[in-house]
């Protein structure tokens, strides 16, 4: 949850598709309520059945105070209840993904206003989004934003990412995930050493500990994103809700519960129309027509 200091303002804000009024004009799809939402912080669009959050705080290299988390929140469910779209995709601009926590805003509480207000509890509303979002790191995702980008289904990099939790560097710990997420994604012993000392590792390390899944060109990352979410979002969408929540069980319980409850989700894809066009269209050697039912 820590923030870089920067030196001078960061453009772009606007970047890869048109803006009007501050706000990113809905490519590619007829007018819908997700799209067309506005926020303070963020950007919204939507590219056929893809629903894309921009973090808009450029100035502060998308430091995550309130009002950033609230929008982005905000944004995701938005998309999550848009039956146009399939996956979501959350991307910051070319400098920075999220530089961590506005520390601005969080230096002068107290003990009984953190845990009283149980602070930060809004981001537990992204963990309960049920379509599959992609997180596209440009620059820095740090401490929060490190943590914003675990919190995703895949995290995909561009070539200068950089990912740490350096909380101990500002007498903290992780408080959004960072020490439960990161553990899981890299191992015991990286996230200790990352958890503890504060080091960055870039996105070709990240890579290869298995904390991203693909690395590409800063300047097609997004597009590389949505090209992904795309694929995933011409899926049958209970499809992809039910394999989104059978692969997060395998964090929560025991290897037998888990193929438990993969089973009875196979088991109940069976009660869907799309099934059996799914394996008609196989058999008839042809593309399937999804219903979503």
């Amino acid at each position: 949850m820590m923030m870089l200091r920067a030196k001078g303002a960061l453009s772009r804000a606007c970047q890869r598709s048109s803006c009007v009024g501050g706000l990113r004009l809905a490519a590619l799809s007829s007018s819908s309520s997700s799209s067309n939402a506005k926020f303070d912080n963020v950007l919204v669009e939507r590219r056929e059945r893809v629903g894309i959050v921009t973090f808009n705080r450029p100035k502060a290299l998308n430091a995550l105070n309130s009002g950033l988390i609230q929008d982005i929140c905000s944004a995701a469910e938005a998309f999550e209840g848009d039956p146009e779209v399939g996956a979501i995709v959350l991307t910051g601009s070319d400098r920075a993904f999220a530089a961590g926590a506005d520390i601005k805003e969080m230096a002068s509480l107290t003990f009984s206003e953190a845990y009283g207000e149980n602070r930060f509890k809004e981001f537990a509303r992204l963990t309960s989004i049920r379509k599959p979002i992609i997180a596209a790191v440009n620059g820095y995702a740090l401490g929060g934003g490190c943590e914003l980008a675990m919190m995703c289904d895949i995290i995909l990099a561009g070539e200068k990412a950089m990912f740490g939790q350096p909380e101990i560097t500002l007498g903290v710990i992780p408080g959004w995930g960072g020490t439960q997420r990161l553990i899981r994604a890299v191992g015991k012993s990286k996230a200790m050493e990352m958890v503890l000392t504060g080091n960055q590792i870039d996105a070709h390390q990240a890579e290869r500990e298995g904390l991203v899944a693909r690395v590409y060109p800063a300047e097609e990352l997004v597009d590389q994103a949505v090209a992904i979410a795309a694929k995933i979002g011409s899926m049958s969408l209970p499809v992809a809700l039910m394999a989104k929540e059978a692969t997060n069980a395998a964090y929560e319980g025991t290897l037998a519960e888990g193929c438990r409850l993969e089973r009875r989700m196979f088991h109940s894809c069976f009660a869907l129309d799309d099934q059996k066009e799914g394996m008609a269209a196989f058999a008839e050697k042809r593309a399937p027509k999804w219903t979503h039912k």
